[in-house]
This record gives structure tokens, C-alpha cells and sequence, in this order.
């Protein structure tokens, strides 16, 4: 980063809930991140994030109510990367680590988050809700 750079620089994409914007949004996180050493851990995180999203956001085109999206933030700072997902809602339920089976198909990609982030933090509500992963880019002192 320039030496007068102090603040992250911070980047979005918005994209309609649906499964065909997961590879779009990595693509995008790659992008983003070409030149930074967690680019593919991030790029891990924004495919868990967007295909949690895309499952918990409203996207019933049969009903009067508008199409869901989901809304990924990267910052990136010298030494530190934050990925921001936030869906559009239509749970209460806010997004939690499970334990499934072993023969349970799902279930696994927030534990998957959780191990590559240094610091998972999920606020929100029915209106929708937002995971945020924060990635260390470099040993502090």
C-alpha cells in the first residue's frame, strides 16, 4: 500500500439470490484479491458465504414479494482482509455452526469459515442478515 494510504480500501458487489452468482462473486473476490496471499482463502469464504445466502434469501418468483440478493464487502487493509456477506432475509434464524452427521450433505460451511478466519462475527435479523470473516494478511508484532 502507498505510505499515505491509511484507511482500507473497500469494495461490493451486489448480486440476485441466485446459485449461478456464488461463482460470480468468487470470481469477483479473486479478482479483487489477485496480488494478496489470502486471496484463495477468501475466495473459499465468499463461495460458503454467497451459497448461505442464496439458500436464506427470499427467491420465489410465484409470490408477490420481491426477489432476494445478497451484497458481498471485501476490505482490505495492510493487514487485514474483511469479507462481509449479507442476504435479504426470509429467516429468523440467524446462520450458526452445526455439527451434522457425517452423512448429512450440509452443514459444514460456516465451520469451514470459521477455521480459515481469524474472527467470524453474524448480526441481523428476519430482514437479513450479514457474516463477517476478517483474515490476517500479515504477522503483527
Amino acid at each position: 500500500m502507498h505510505e499515505y494510504m491509511s484507511s482500507p480500501q473497500v469494495w461490493g458487489l451486489s448480486c440476485p439470490g441466485s446459485p449461478e452468482e456464488v461463482g460470480r462473486a468468487r470470481r469477483w473476490t479473486r479478482d479483487v484479491l489477485r496480488n494478496s496471499p489470502c486471496a484463495d482463502d477468501a475466495a473459499l469464504i465468499v463461495t460458503e458465504l454467497s451459497t448461505n445466502a442464496v439458500l436464506h434469501t427470499h427467491t420465489d418468483t410465484t409470490t408477490d414479494q420481491p426477489p432476494g440478493s445478497f451484497y458481498v464487502s471485501l476490505s482490505v487493509s495492510e493487514a487485514l482482509v474483511s469479507i462481509s456477506v449479507t442476504d435479504s432475509g426470509a429467516t429468523k434464524t440467524a446462520p450458526t455452526v452445526e455439527h451434522p452427521d457425517p452423512t448429512e450433505t450440509h452443514g459444514r460451511g460456516l465451520a469451514m469459515v470459521t477455521t480459515l478466519a481469524h474472527h467470524v462475527e453474524t448480526h441481523g435479523d428476519q430482514h437479513g442478515h450479514t457474516v463477517t470473516a476478517h483474515l490476517t494478511t500479515k504477522v503483527t508484532p
